[in-house]
């Protein structure tokens, strides 16, 4: 299936997803992610960023602890990020991205963790000056109270760290947000983005049109002929036996020769911020324990 297709099926699952909460919860949890061969047809193709050309996509796979900026249905860049933690889950679903906000101000939302801060009260207006702020220099608002937003370090990547947010380092949400612009043909200049990097007064960029964002939870994924096993960070009981074997045929892959016990092997040694990744081939092969390998959740470490 082209990529392409794999898009226009989103507007159709976004409706789908309106129907009622436990309908809309089916959906969002059976979505796969973005880069799965079974959506790419086994290649991920990419571009150079094209400025004036917005059609432009941002997916991100939980449990990857990746964020992919599409346009014309292919890869411009991907992003390691950190997301919420397991009592403050990241919402699972397609989202929507309706602005771009420099120097943001904060308002803390009616939530228990808000309840219980001293420092803070929700609704409050906490400035961009303020050091209370924890957005950092740029935020995206998601709806629902859910925001793309700066991470507070390299520590943030790869981990559970924060209440419902997806967050970013700095550098790639600077460039993240300087290609949303430039694809919208947005009226905000360089020079504006240049000061609002240098100073702390907020500069808003309305998105028209608005960018969608599909937020997946799947965990286990055949992308570019490479089974990867993902961390199941929310606890939902997705890495089974039966699931990776559903993953592997459905993708086309002969899981014959791979066993139960291995298969509890490869679950096991996902865990934390560790994934565990091996080819195509290797299972087909019944070398899947050997050349498989243990590696970060983030990064491209290949296995054969």
């Amino acid at each position: 299936m082209k990529m392409l297709s794999f898009f226009v099926l989103l507007n159709m699952l976004l409706i789908a997803a309106t129907a009622s909460f436990g309908q809309s919860y089916i959906v969002d949890m059976q979505r796969e992610s973005a880069r799965s061969d079974k959506l790419t047809g086994g290649r991920i193709e990419k571009q150079e960023f094209i400025s004036g050309n917005d059609d432009i996509r941002i997916t991100i796979n939980i449990p990857s602890f990746q964020m992919t900026l599409w346009q014309n249905g292919k890869e411009i860049k991907a992003y390691p990020i950190g997301v919420g933690l397991l009592d403050y889950p990241v919402k699972i679903g397609i989202l929507q991205a309706s602005s771009v906000e420099w120097n943001p101000v904060w308002i803390p939302p009616s939530s228990d963790w808000i309840e219980r801060s001293s420092t803070v009260k929700p609704g409050e207006i906490v400035l961009p000056t303020d050091p209370r702020n924890p957005l950092g220099k740029v935020k995206i608002p998601l709806g629902y109270g859910y925001l793309i937003h700066q991470a507070k370090g390299p520590a943030d990547m790869g981990s559970l760290v924060s209440h419902g947010c997806i967050r970013v380092m700095q550098g790639d949400l600077y460039d993240l947000s300087e290609k949303i612009v430039a694809g919208l043909l947005l009226p905000v200049t360089p020079a504006q983005i240049a000061a609002a990097k240098r100073n702390k007064k907020t500069l808003i960029a309305q998105l028209d049109p608005i960018v969608p964002v599909e937020i997946t939870y799947d965990t286990i994924v055949v992308e570019s002929g490479r089974l990867n096993i993902y961390p199941d960070v929310y606890k939902h009981k997705r890495n089974t036996i039966e699931n990776v074997r559903r993953e592997l045929q459905t993708a086309g892959i002969d899981d014959s020769k791979l066993t139960d016990p291995q298969i509890r092997k490869m679950i096991a040694a996902a865990v934390g911020k560790r994934r565990f990744v091996v080819s195509a081939a290797a299972i087909e092969r019944g070398t899947a324990m050997t050349v498989g390998k243990s590696v970060s959740v983030l990064g491209t470490t290949r296995a054969d």
